[in-house]
């Protein structure tokens, strides 16, 4: 899972959100999320904690450490596989997946 000492070496990065005077002009997506290199450090903080409370967290079910060690290896194309092996919301998975993981780790 990730780099075992991940969790202490590398700071949780938070999503920025666009200014609200933008966001309230349209429906897009406001988040501005994590670049692939921001992406694949946060995958890496993932610890093999043996209990994955995470996936119990998770309102869509997503297999999250999973997700996080292929995100961690740049393995999108089998990131997005297991995203969709849970759940059918394909629009908004990565979004909710992104979500829940930043929402359970400390």
């Amino acid at each position: 899972m990730g780099k075992i000492t991940g969790f202490m070496e590398f700071e949780r990065i938070e999503e920025g959100y666009k200014p609200v005077g933008e966001r309230v002009k349209n429906y897009k997506e406001f988040v501005i999320g994590l670049d692939e290199a921001q992406a694949k450090v946060q995958g890496a903080r993932c610890m093999d904690c043996g209990t994955p409370f995470c996936n119990n967290g998770c309102p869509v079910n997503n297999i999250i450490p999973d997700f996080n060690e292929l995100v961690f290896q740049g393995d999108w194309k089998n990131a997005i596989d297991v995203l969709h092996s849970t759940n059918n919301f394909q629009s908004s998975r990565a979004a909710f997946a992104l979500h829940s993981v930043k929402l359970l780790a400390p």
